[in-house]
């Protein structure tokens, strides 16, 4: 047991014991313990396979790559409408903790097996490129090979951000304003100032310059 994650869960006004209850239930399956992200992530030979977190209406426990997770009845579910691999299950008591528990522990053993064999697979190709993107590909090789040359994530990101704007004006000018920080490698939400203390990702600290 990790005394950050002791804490972690001290400091918690609700859920409390929800997370108390899902800890040793995690930790009976023989997973390592560490804080992550700032919250409890548990790891398998070094890499990630759960996490565990507190929010509004519920308590989560987070499973990286659940997508490949045998769920016949369903109780996994998606964080968010873009998530890839990602699946969450959502409690709300210990009681219903308690009654899942076979359940929760044969998901875990899965996910533990999976990240060990299973890797992440991008969905890049199967998103909607806007046509503003598709013509400025085509129109320009160095960006179009600056594009590629990033990871799948970071190229989903830009996407993602790109499709959001309504007018193709507006577009134009999203992919316009990103155009560098592409030719650069860098992903939507990386740092490009070099002050950022949580690299690669910026901070704000960019703001300082100004």
């Amino acid at each position: 047991m990790n005394t950050q994650v002791d804490a972690y869960l001290e400091k918690l006004e609700d859920w409390k014991e929800e997370l108390s209850l899902l800890r040793q239930i995690v930790l009976s399956c023989s997973l390592k313990e560490n804080i992550k992200w700032k919250i409890p992530c548990y790891t398998h030979k070094g890499k990630n396979v759960l996490s565990l977190s507190a929010l509004k209406n519920h308590c989560v426990l987070g499973f990286f790559k659940g997508a490949y997770i045998n769920d016949p009845v369903g109780f996994l579910q998606k964080p968010g409408p873009n998530t890839q691999t990602s699946r969450v299950l959502r409690f709300e008591s210990t009681e219903e903790i308690r009654l899942k528990k076979a359940v929760i522990i044969d998901y875990i053993l899965q996910a533990k097996n999976i990240q060990e064999t299973v890797p992440i697979i991008s969905k890049i190709k199967s998103l909607h490129f806007p046509d503003e993107l598709t013509q400025k590909l085509a129109k320009e090789p160095a960006f179009k090979q600056a594009f590629e040359s990033l990871t799948p994530g970071r190229q989903r990101g830009y996407v993602l951000y790109f499709s959001a704007a309504k007018q193709s004006k507006t577009r134009v000018a999203r992919i316009e304003k990103y155009q560098s920080k592409i030719l650069q490698g860098k992903g939507f939400h990386d740092c490009t100032c070099g002050l950022s203390k949580k690299m690669p990702n910026c901070d704000g600290s960019h703001k300082q310059l100004s």
